[in-house]
């Protein structure tokens, strides 16, 4: 391996790790990609990541039905800490050390964030799993993770998704839509294109982090990601 970046935040959607589930993780799916991120992590780069929880609940969605916004983003900020500590299980079952620190206080579960002790794990070699967002409503995970990624002082935030990069429409329901390899922050956010929240897209920008939108599907999809290799979408 030959990274081009030497830290990382690693963005995962919580859809993502249903595989063909319906609700909940995928044993397979979440093993698959502990095994990439222990490949990525033995090759020197530092990592961290942030995960949602839209395999559990949808905070905005349920918002959307009448549910009270604060109550039903403070549910879906403790999915993502349910996430997170099954994918902490699964890289510290394959000789990774784990820690899960949470924008929300569950003392008995995972660390509480803070600034210097997620740099003290980086030091000590350790993945670091942010989970609980900011720990407040009203923000997404992306957001959560573009603020983590800036605090962190990370080279570029990796952002898995169902597919290989940004389109300007859906490709998955236009096989004509394009392709970008390369996108502007102004650009993405000008034209409101469905990659990540807008706000994240505006505080990478402001704190000059890369954005690099990739597909989590294949055997070394992050590992060809962290290299510069294989189909991605670069927006800085």
């Amino acid at each position: 391996m030959k990274p081009v970046y030497k830290r990382i935040l690693l963005k995962l959607s919580g859809e993502g790790l249903m595989g063909e589930l319906s609700f909940g993780m995928s044993a397979e799916v979440i093993q698959s990609l502990a095994k990439q991120i222990k490949k990525v992590h033995d090759s020197g780069v530092e990592v961290c990541i942030v995960v949602g929880g839209g395999n559990i609940f949808r905070g905005a969605k349920e918002a959307s039905k009448g549910m009270n916004r604060t109550v039903a983003d403070q549910v879906g900020m403790l999915a993502t800490v349910m996430n997170a500590l099954y994918i902490q299980n699964a890289l510290e079952s394959i000789g990774t050390q784990t820690r899960v620190l949470s924008g929300l206080s569950i003392p008995q579960v995972c660390e509480n964030y803070m600034y210097r002790r997620a740099l003290r794990h980086l030091e000590k070699g350790r993945v670091i799993i942010f989970a609980g967002g900011t720990g407040n409503p009203y923000f997404t995970t992306d957001t959560g993770a573009a603020l983590r990624a800036s605090e962190m002082q990370c080279d570029a935030l990796l952002k898995a998704t169902q597919v290989n990069g940004v389109y300007d429409d859906d490709p998955r329901k236009n096989d004509k839509a394009k392709k970008y390899d390369v996108v502007s922050y102004d650009d993405v956010i000008k034209n409101s294109l469905a990659v990540m929240d807008l706000t994240a897209v505006a505080l990478a920008k402001e704190n000059n982090i890369p954005i690099v939108v990739f597909s989590q599907h294949g055997k070394n999809a992050l590992e060809d990601a962290v290299c510069g290799k294989g189909e991605f979408t670069i927006i800085k």
